[in-house]
């Protein structure tokens, strides 16, 4: 998987003595390259300068009055931005601990295309011997906005900007959004549901719109509500929850050190119900109610993508009054039916018994 997603930069990074990744020169030779700080026509002799220095020395201390020198307001912010997120990762020693230091800080200062970006390498590194597709398409979920749909009964996730931008081109770029605001009619893009048939292309397909049209089935069928949780049918044999639960347990044992069991559960009817985490804004908020004995309306009820079960391989891992108990996931999509899964609510929020 060495070619796999290398736009996020995960073949320039080391392993440090921890297993944690730090990042090399080459390593932010790739942000240069990213569009908000590669050159254009209008870039300035002072940009230009600016943007080689850093190409030939990508750790280089730029001078106040260097950066004040590029003329164009929008790129001075751009590379400022860089300049301090680098800094800031660098001194870290690692994306990980940067990550996690980040989040824990509750403020984080950095746009989400950064965050992104470091969640997706950190996801190549702790998926490097992988070869189930499935797996390596629930991981988008860790860093790509998706778009949930009910079709036949069926609960489609698609890559939110994606889905958005072959609606808006056809798939055509920025000629086929001229063709449409212009009455043209054009072939609906066909975008497909992972399968058996498609895996090999799912892993073909680097660059572009195709590196994230595929739509992961992540069904289940909602039957009734219980007094600690709703019951959930699963009705897909290849379930991409199944693969969801890989990557989160994969994500804990590699930041936290712990060992942990995840799986899909179809009900949540549990007496002792004890410790919970949404994976997302939306779920948190339903399972703080449901875990408070609140009732759900049927808008809300559906809006639950999926429950989860999560065990401590080595229960002496857990604080010790609820050690042995299982700590429940929700994962849920907004009104708006966009789900951004929050990758970090399993590093802060689990029931560890020491501080990692």
């Amino acid at each position: 998987m060495h070619n796999f997603w290398t736009a996020c930069g995960h073949q320039h990074l080391t392993c440090n003595e921890r297993g944690w990744l730090s990042p090399t020169p080459d390593y932010w030779r790739l942000w240069l390259q990213r569009p908000e700080l590669a050159l254009v026509p209008e870039s300035c002799k002072a940009e230009k300068r600016l943007h080689q220095a850093l190409l030939d020395a990508p750790l280089l201390q730029v001078a106040p009055g260097d950066l004040k020198a590029v003329k164009d307001a929008d790129a001075r912010a751009n590379y400022a931005l860089f300049l301090s997120f680098r800094d800031d990762v660098q001194t870290a020693g690692s994306l990980e601990s940067a990550y996690i230091g980040w989040m824990r800080s509750g403020h984080n200062p950095w746009p989400p295309l950064f965050i992104d970006l470091v969640v997706q390498a950190i996801v190549c590194h702790v998926l490097r011997d992988e070869q189930d597709a499935w797996v390596w398409r629930a991981a988008e979920l860790l860093f790509r906005r998706q778009r949930i749909t009910v079709e036949g009964g069926r609960v489609l996730s698609g890559d939110s900007d994606t889905l958005d931008s072959l609606q808006a081109t056809g798939g055509l770029g920025e000629m086929g959004r001229l063709l449409i605001e212009g009455g043209a009619p054009l072939k609906a893009v066909d975008v497909k549901v992972l399968h058996k048939d498609n895996a090999e292309r799912y892993f073909a397909q680097r660059e572009g719109l195709g590196r994230f049209a595929f739509l992961l089935d992540m069904t289940h069928e909602i039957q009734n509500e219980l007094p600690h949780g709703l019951i959930l049918n699963m009705v897909n044999a290849r379930s991409g929850l199944k693969a969801l639960s890989v990557v989160l347990a994969r994500w804990v044992q590699h930041f936290l050190g712990v060992s942990v069991q995840i799986e899909p559960v179809q009900k949540v009817d549990d007496p002792a119900w004890r410790w919970h985490v949404g994976l997302d804004v939306t779920a948190t908020a339903l399972l703080n109610d449901l875990y408070q004995g609140h009732e759900l309306d049927t808008q809300r009820q559906q809006q639950l993508i999926s429950l989860f079960k999560l065990r401590f391989e080595n229960p002496q891992d857990m604080r010790a009054d609820v050690q042995g108990k299982p700590v429940y996931l929700g994962l849920a999509m907004n009104a708006q039916g966009l789900l951004k899964l929050k990758p970090q609510n399993l590093l802060l929020n689990l029931p560890l018994a020491r501080e990692v």
